[in-house]
Order: C-alpha cells, then sequence, then structure tokens
C-alpha cells in the first residue's frame, strides 16, 4: 500500500528540470503518511512528465521493490499503490521466457506484463486492489487504472494543458498550475450522501477514477475512458446465470471461494492481523483465515465504554473460540473526540460518515501490532446484509397498498406525536426488540408515506438532507441513482439496491473510508470478500439464499456456523456507530456552535443557514436528533476551515 502522485506538463509552457523536480517533491511531501518505508520521484523534461511514489514496504522489502520502477527494456515507467495477489502465476508464466526478475515485488511482475501483454489483457488477469499510473516514453502516452472495486483511490484533472493526477487531493494541490475552487453541485450532493458520489469531487475540474476504468492521455489530447471490468454488466451477466445446485453445494462453492480469496491476501513479508467487530463479515473473515492454516491469526477490536455502542464482548468471545491473538481498545469519550481534529486532514475532501472515529481508532491501535489487516467490509452489498434493503421492500408493499391521501393523513398522525413522546411509548416494550431512537425513525417514516414509488423511498433513506432545502438553488450533481435505465435493467428492487450501493456507497463511503483511516497510520487494509470473483459468484445467487424468513445474508451466515457456532453471532445488527448525538450536545458543543454560527455558514452563499440553526435547536433541546444531518454540515465546514 502506497501512495501516488504525478503530472504532465502544459506542453506550450516549457518546464526546466528543476521546476518539475521541485513540484513532485511537494507531491511526495504531501503523501508521505501513506508511504513512510520509501520514496522516489521521476523526471523526464523533455517530455514534461513527473510520477511520485510514497512506498509503505508490503511485499519484497528490499532496494528491489523502490519505485517509479522502470521496464526490462525501459520503454514503461509505472508508480502504483496497493497489492495484486495473482501475480506468482504472471511471474512464472514471464520467466518460463527466459526473462530474470531483479527482485520479487508484484510491481515488477505488473510492469513486465504490461510491456509484453498490454495493459488491458495484464488489467483482466489481476486480482487484488491496485491504483497504477503507467508512462509509455516511446508512444508518450499516461495510463491510469484502477481496482474493479474502488478500493485503491485515484484523482485526476485536466486544467488547461495540465494533467494531474494522485492517490489523495492534498497531492494535487501541490501543483502552482491549478486554483482550486469549490463546486457548489457537489457540496449540495455531500449533503445528500454524506460523501461526494464519483465520478465527481468537491473540487471544479477534478474527478474520480471510477472503479473498473483505464484512462488514457496521449500528449495534446484529451483524456479517454474505458471499463476493463463494468460492475453493472457484471451484476446483469450473473442474475441472467444464476447458480444451480442445492443450499449444501452453495455454501461449499462460497466456502472454497472465500477461503482462497482470505489465503491470497495473507501474502505479506510483514507481520499482519484482522478487523474483527464480532458481526458476521469480520468473523467470517477471520474464521476463514484459521480454516486456511496461515499460522497463528491476530485480530483487533475496538469498543466503547457506552454499552449501546460497544461490540467489543462479542468480537472477543469469536476469539476467544477461534483460538486468535485478540487485541482490544475499550476507547474513552476523550480518545474518540481526540480524533475529530484530524478528520479534515485525514479526509481532504468533505466525508461525514462519522464511523471514521472508531476506524481511525481500531487502525491506530492494530498498526502497533502489525502493517497488514483484513477487513470484512463488502458483506452487506452482495449478501443483502443492510436493514434497509428489507424495511424498503416490506415498507414499499405495505405503502403501495394505501392511496396517496391516506398515507399523507396517517404521516400527520405521526408526527403529531413527537419523537421524545414515541421514545418513552417504546420503553415499555422488551430490550432490543425495537432500535435505538425509535420516535426519530417514526418521523423519517412519516416523511416517506408520500412518496411516488419504491425508488424514491430509497433514495429518501439513505439520503441526510434534502439539498434542494438546504442548498436551494443550487442543484446537485446526479448520477447513476437517477438512472432510469437502472430501473429497466434491475426490475427487482433487492437487486436495484443492491447494485445501486455497490456502485455508489461502497466505493465511495465504506473503502474511502477505510483507505483513509487506514493509510492515515500506514497501516495496510485488505478487502477479501470485495475479491471480484466473489462478487461475480454473489450476483449468481438466488434471492432465498441472500435473505431468509427475514435473516440477511443467510448463505454466508452457513458458512460462518460451519466454524462459530449461531448463538456467538445471532443478535441485532449494531453497525460501527458513536455516541454522536451526546457528543454535539455535550463535549463537541461548542467546537459545533462555532463551525455552525449563523456568520460562518453564510460565507459560501450555498445554504439555508435558518434551517441549520433549526436543526441545530433542535438537537440541542432534544426535540430531534439531527446527529447525521449536523455532522455533514460540521465536518464540511471542518474542512473548510482546513482546506477552503
Amino acid at each position: 500500500m502506497c501512495g501516488i502522485a504525478g503530472f504532465l506538463a502544459d506542453p506550450s509552457r516549457r518546464t526546466s528540470i528543476d521546476q518539475l523536480k521541485s513540484i513532485a517533491d511537494a507531491m511526495d511531501v504531501s503523501l508521505e503518511h501513506r508511504g513512510p518505508d520509501d520514496h522516489g520521484v521521476w523526471v523526464d523534461a523533455e517530455a514534461g512528465i513527473a510520477l511520485v511514489h510514497r512506498r509503505l514496504s508490503i511485499v519484497d522489502l528490499s532496494p528491489a521493490g523502490h519505485q517509479p520502477m522502470h521496464s526490462a527494456d525501459g520503454r514503461f515507467v509505472i508508480v502504483y499503490n496497493g497489492e495484486v495477489y495473482s501475480h506468482l502465476p504472471i511471474r512464472a508464466e514471464i520467466e518460463a521466457t527466459g526473462h530474470r526478475f531483479r527482485g520479487h515485488s508484484d510491481t515488477e511482475v505488473l510492469l513486465e506484463s504490461f510491456a509484453r501483454y498490454g495493459i488491458r489483457v495484464t488489467a483482466d488477469r489481476l486480482i487484488g486492489m491496485f491504483a497504477i499510473a503507467i508512462w509509455d516514453r516511446q508512444r508518450r502516452t499516461l495510463k491510469l487504472i484502477r481496482d474493479r472495486l474502488g478500493i485503491k483511490p485515484i484523482y485526476w484533472a485536466k486544467i488547461g494543458g495540465l494533467f494531474m493526477f494522485g492517490s489523495e487531493l492534498k497531492a494535487l494541490r501541490q501543483h502552482p498550475g491549478w486554483t482550486p475552487r469549490i463546486e457548489p453541485a457537489a457540496v449540495a450532493s455531500f449533503m445528500r450522501h454524506n460523501y461526494i458520489p464519483a465520478p465527481h469531487t468537491i473540487y471544479r475540474d477534478v474527478h474520480k477514477l471510477e472503479p473498473g476504468s483505464i484512462l488514457t492521455l496521449e500528449v495534446g489530447r484529451e483524456p479517454q475512458t474505458e471499463k476493463f471490468w463494468d460492475a453493472r454488466q457484471v451484476a446483469l451477466d450473473g442474475l441472467s446465470n444464476p447458480l444451480t445446485g442445492n443450499e449444501a453445494s452453495l455454501v461449499e462453492q462460497l466456502e472454497t471461494l472465500l477461503v482462497d480469496a482470505v489465503r491470497k491476501r495473507t501474502m505479506a513479508d510483514v507481520p499482519l492481523g484482522a478487523f474483527l467487530s464480532g458481526g458476521v463479515d469480520s468473523s467470517t473473515v477471520v474464521a476463514l483465515m484459521k480454516a486456511a492454516n496461515v499460522g497463528p491469526v491476530k485480530t483487533f477490536s475496538i469498543g466503547f465504554e457506552q454499552k449501546a455502542f460497544n461490540e467489543a464482548p462479542h468480537a472477543a468471545a469469536i476469539a476467544r473460540h477461534l483460538g486468535t491473538e485478540h487485541t482490544e481498545l475499550i476507547a474513552t469519550s476523550q480518545q474518540a473526540l481526540e480524533v475529530v481534529p484530524k478528520l479534515s486532514e485525514i479526509f481532504d475532501e468533505p466525508f461525514a460518515d462519522s464511523s471514521q472515529i472508531p476506524t481511525y481508532l481500531v487502525s491506530a491501535m492494530t498498526r502497533k501490532h502489525v502493517t497488514v489487516a483484513l477487513s470484512g467490509d463488502g458483506g452487506d452489498e452482495l449478501f443483502s446484509g443492510y436493514n434497509r434493503y428489507q424495511l424498503t421492500r416490506r415498507s414499499w408493499r405495505m405503502l403501495s397498498l394505501v392511496p396517496t391521501p391516506a398515507r399523507k393523513a396517517l404521516a400527520a398522525g405521526l408526527t403529531s406525536v413527537s419523537s421524545e413522546r414515541w421514545n418513552a411509548i417504546f420503553d415499555y416494550l422488551p430490550e432490543h426488540s425495537y432500535p435505538r431512537l425509535p420516535g426519530d425513525k417514526i418521523h423519517k417514516f412519516a416523511n416517506v408515506l408520500g412518496l411516488n414509488d419504491a425508488d424514491e423511498l430509497y433514495r429518501k433513506l439513505i439520503s441526510h438532507w434534502d439539498p434542494d432545502s438546504i442548498a436551494p438553488g443550487v442543484g446537485e450533481a446526479r448520477g447513476v441513482l437517477w438512472d432510469n435505465s437502472v430501473r429497466t435493467d434491475f426490475p427487482n428492487l433487492l437487486d436495484r439496491m443492491q447494485f445501486l450501493d455497490s456502485v455508489t456507497y461502497l466505493p465511495d463511503d465504506i473503502l474511502t473510508k477505510v483507505d483513509r483511516a487506514s493509510m492515515a497510520v500506514a497501516l495496510e487494509a485488505r478487502v477479501p470478500l470485495l475479491d471480484h470473483r466473489v462478487v461475480e459468484m454473489a450476483w449468481r445467487l438466488p434471492h432465498s439464499v441472500k435473505i431468509r424468513r427475514g435473516v440477511s445474508k443467510w448463505l454466508l451466515r452457513q458458512v460462518l456456523y460451519r466454524h462459530v457456532p449461531r448463538n456467538l453471532v445471532e443478535r441485532p445488527k449494531m453497525g460501527f456507530s458513536v455516541p454522536l448525538d451526546e457528543w454535539l450536545r455535550g463535549p463537541l458543543r461548542q467546537w459545533a456552535e462555532n463551525l455552525l454560527s449563523e456568520k460562518r455558514l453564510r460565507e459560501t452563499d450555498l445554504f439555508d443557514v435558518a434551517l441549520i440553526r433549526r436543526h441545530w435547536t433542535e438537537h440541542l433541546s432534544r426535540k430531534r436528533n439531527w446527529q447525521y444531518a449536523l455532522w455533514d454540515v460540521l465536518m464540511f465546514e471542518a474542512w473548510r476551515e482546513r482546506w477552503g
């Protein structure tokens, strides 16, 4: 895992080698946290190109793994972030032709494969996570390649004749040829999602390279992108070619594939472990690490002093059962709050998934013991794990039976009872028989009663703010969530929601969070459930083995139950959350008050300031719990204070 950056200078402006190197050095320094073990810069003044690499040494710790790296014939130069777990067979194939490698890094194998077989052919053979930049010195062509699921990030921009790219936006900001300008439509979109969906970024003229894509830039021409792996086509192909066989056969097929995916991701020349929350996904990954006989397994979990947010006892029980070397951190509120001032530096684009806090804390703790950690991310998207999937289906089945006027009347009745009063009513029911803050959820449900179709309902459930309300007149950057052809291609609502999550929420929220939080402490996080072969298999599974009698991720659970008793796993889904609502009313109140001041909120001329202030007042008075909506605004303002 590393950091990469670079630029191709405007050919109409002569740039000296010293100027190229000075800019490249600044990009290098900006990404030091991603690769503290080694760094390199390569410039070609005649071509006007500079490539930058920061190295976190994982495979081949010797100087033979240094980047930027040149191909044996001298034609290609590469900088690369990530890990490719399928490089050994490719290496053997190339060695069979008589080629002798200088070291044993996957980078060198990638480079020689690109040189021999071409970019597209090689990309199709890669199993792993990667963001790659490769310069063809002969054809003067730059290519950027991003892995299929978007595990590794890469940003790019073309400003006039200048082209830049980098693992993080802070690298692009080092180039004096670009003046960052906030894109208002991206801000509006951020307020809906708590992240900015690809290909958009917070800045005008700057883009995220979308997952599974190759960007080609020939000097003097505009960038062109193509897909070498299309998530939409993969999903459609899977749905049209479902797996057959009995349930036992499907469990066996899935476990065999998952064990291979896990085993491949234990390849490292440095200490390795795994995150363990005690949930289905991380427990499955750890169980299969043990099943793969990779040696002693180290696991790491985080908990909080507040019982409602503490999964650590569940993780510890599973660790004991599997016999792992387990380390846990019970974080105090003070430890968590100390992370908040760091967030705008770690996330140099506005990002407001509050689980960024525990993700950073568990990463920092884990890094004290290992350099690589396997994670269970991706299970919910692949195997129908999110509660909203069942909630949306059940809710729309019910809603569609009731005429719209009657639904509106019901909504008025539900909201006539305060959320606090609803909470008090639910307190008479057994614990764990209802979700946290049921009154708030009832009010949210009331807000969806007047919607026109299931797609509107899904968008409502994944939205924090209505962009037209909080940023009137701006107009959000709309993408695949509003693409009517998705409904045509995926007529089944569950399939549609899973597909949309896999191309939006997964890369732009979940994987962004894990990458930035782990790389902030130079920890490599690997996600075996997102092996593209697992993804392709998941799309071939029938719905009956994803959700059964209200139980989500049914098939994945059957794999887990082969290794862990179900009583250690069966419990309500908690999520990776923090007591943000109380922090905003308590220790974070003054910090939040400063960022939410009327004067400050008016500075961008983007927001309905009165609406935000009303939410803040209602939250402080406990009339409503607006923790997530307010966190969006706070993270934007904290970002603007640092970068704006």
